[in-house]
């Protein structure tokens, strides 16, 4: 079994997804990413710039392609990681989309609202069940380091955005997901946790950049910045290490 412990993320070609990989790198993770981009050709951007960033800070990657709403694509990328190190330590939920286009709640429609449920919760619901299995087994074999899964959810499970209905009801789906696992995986002693991004500089929110600068302007977050990718990754390198073991089922804003 590889020496190191593992983190496998998902939708890790870009955004915070590229953070994560590459701060539990130089945490001293080897890692998985997986993002349904898949470009073995192309080094300057997405999954095969980040494997090789992150090989640079010391870890060994695995670059995995796949959907995660797909769930063969799910068993295939467990599979490979497995094959790969034979354990995983850290799951980091982080693949999500928008609504292709931003409609009025009374305007939208079931394909779209199907399509970001699929990836958004079904997904990591799914692909939280397969890893947590392993987990368990491994906790039941006798091992005793840090586990943990963390979702990368969003203030929309709480705040109401009627021109985005389905994104919002897909992340407080994924909300108590997190919560659901949390509760169940306790008594393995495996951590469970929610990392809830406000207004994060991103491709997602690139087209809504011009309203934001303007509002965060105005006072809209306290800090008088855009929070970035590096933010919410930092967050999960902490959440990661174990250090709060004690605190499974929390919820960091």
């Amino acid at each position: 079994m590889n020496a190191k412990p593992v983190a496998l993320t998902t939708g890790a070609g870009r955004g915070i997804g590229r953070a994560v990989v590459l701060e539990l790198a130089r945490l001293g993770f080897d890692i998985a990413a997986n993002d349904v981009v898949f470009e073995p050709s192309d080094r300057t951007r997405g999954l095969f710039e980040v494997k090789e960033r992150a090989e640079a800070l010391g870890a060994r990657v695995v670059a995995a392609g796949g959907d995660v709403a797909s769930l063969d694509d799910q068993e295939r990328l467990v599979a490979e990681v497995l094959a790969a190190f034979g354990r995983i330590d850290v799951l980091v939920n982080n693949a999500g989309i928008a609504p292709e286009k931003r409609t009025d709640i009374l305007e939208t429609r079931p394909e779209s609202f199907d399509r970001v449920m699929a990836v958004n919760a079904r997904g990591a619901f799914f692909l939280t069940q397969r890893v947590a299995r392993e987990m368990i087994r491994r906790r039941e074999a006798g091992e005793t380091g840090p586990l943990s899964v963390i979702f990368i959810g969003s203030i929309s499970a709480v705040v109401s955005s009627p021109s985005r209905p389905e994104y919002c009801v897909s992340k407080a789906a994924l909300s108590q997901t997190a919560a659901l696992f949390a509760d169940r995986l306790a008594g393995h002693g495996i951590g469970v946790y929610e990392v809830r991004p406000g207004v994060i500089r991103t491709e997602m929110t690139a087209p809504v950049k011009d309203t934001y600068d303007r509002r965060i302007a105005d006072g809209l977050v306290p800090q008088g910045r855009w929070g970035e990718p590096e933010d919410v990754a930092k967050a999960v390198a902490a959440l990661a290490s174990g250090a709060f073991a004690y605190s499974t089922g929390a919820v960091i804003e």
